[in-house]
């Protein structure tokens, strides 16, 4: 294992658990502001790791922009200090209420939601017109992943001319978010990436002629994130989220981005049922199941490692160093998909030059807080 992922004393900590290591966890944010070039271009997206400590890291460092896609997150950033919040989610059914409660809640808060269709736009504007509010909403572009979003032309152009004429609502520019460009070759991965940008600004540069304010356009997540720092627009926000802990799947699939996994899973062995089998008590329950079974996870101490069996507590690994390891070993395992792995635990173990120095909840695991 890696010199950088010790841990003097594991004792204290439960597992399976989600450790922090504060050292790479900080260089990967300085690396985020180094890539963008300013903190004014970020707005970096809570949604890896839901926590108050890690937004007061970024705001330290001049990070004043936001962004998240639950209330719950919305609230966490306000309480660790984030004027501007950027929700990138269009509300339907009860969110439009709580979207004109977040607004009187948090009233010297730059607020703002996505909209890709015209029934939310217009119900949204009357809720928000009915307490006296407004609130700025971006209108959802579809560059290419067909899970939300609209492609520019006439009928997105209609839909901004929509946000402008409907009492409520501030046009606040476009929200690109290209999820499917997941190019591992950095050049095939950068004409994908431009050509999303190239449908956004032409697309600004139309409504901006017709006379309607496009202030800004937020772009991008991990993948895409230096391909847009590269781009000098004045519009430009950049909105990677990742990074912050980064994981196996974004290491292999972007072998180009200079990031290092800063939250691990220790686990510990509870079972040697065969000679070559390690039971650990990692089940599904603690990382992420998106990723195929067998690759949920790697085991930097155990390179050779086969993933034979996961359930609700269980990680059942064949390897031929399983000799070594009896009930009580601690393991340290480096998730495929961290994202949804830490919305999977309550606090975070955070480590700094080995040793335990403190936990942080996850604050924002849960849909609500207090809207």
């Amino acid at each position: 294992m890696d010199a950088c992922y010790e841990i003097n004393d594991p004792s204290q900590i439960l597992s399976p658990s989600l450790v922090v290591f504060r050292e790479l966890l900080e260089a990967n944010i300085d690396r985020m502001l180094e890539i963008a070039g300013s903190p004014q271009r970020l707005r970096p997206h809570c949604k890896t790791h839901k926590t108050r400590e890690i937004v007061e890291m970024q705001v330290a460092r001049g990070v004043t922009k936001h962004k998240g896609a639950t209330f719950a997150e919305a609230e966490m950033l306000v309480s660790a200090g984030a004027r501007d919040v950027f929700l990138a989610y269009s509300m339907v059914g009860p969110n439009i209420g709580r979207a004109v409660q977040f607004r009187k809640q948090f009233p010297d808060i730059t607020f703002m939601v996505t909209a890709d269709h015209a029934g939310s736009i217009r119900a949204l504007g009357a809720a928000m017109q009915n307490e006296g509010q407004t609130i700025d909403v971006l209108l959802d572009l579809d560059t290419g992943q067909h899970r939300t979003g609209i492609a520019a032309g006439e009928q997105a152009r209609s839909l901004y001319q929509l946000l402008a004429e409907t009492p409520g609502i501030v046009p606040g520019g476009l929200h690109l978010y290209d999820g499917q460009n997941h190019q591992t070759d950095l050049a095939e991965r950068r004409q994908a990436v431009l050509e999303c940008w190239r449908q956004a600004s032409e697309f600004r540069d139309a409504l901006a002629a017709a006379g309607l304010p496009v202030p800004r356009i937020v772009a991008g997540g991990t993948g895409s994130f230096p391909i847009y720092a590269g781009l000098d627009d004045k519009a430009l926000e950049l909105s990677p989220g990742t990074c912050v802990f980064h994981d196996v799947g974004y290491g292999q699939m972007f072998p180009d981005l200079e990031f290092q996994p800063a939250a691990l899973l220790l686990t510990r062995v509870i079972s040697r049922p065969t000679p070559n089998r390690v039971t650990l008590d990692l089940g599904y329950k603690a990382v992420a199941s998106d990723p195929p079974a067998d690759r949920r996870v790697v085991i930097p101490d155990l390179p050779d490692a086969k993933l034979v069996l996961q359930n609700e507590e269980h990680l059942v690994v064949e390897t031929s160093q399983a000799d070594k390891y009896q009930p009580g070993d601690v393991l340290l395992a480096i998730p495929r998909h961290v994202c949804p792995t830490s919305a999977l635990h309550k606090q975070l173990y955070v480590i700094q030059l080995g040793k335990l120095v403190d936990c942080w909840d996850v604050a924002a695991r849960d849909r609500q807080l207090t809207i």
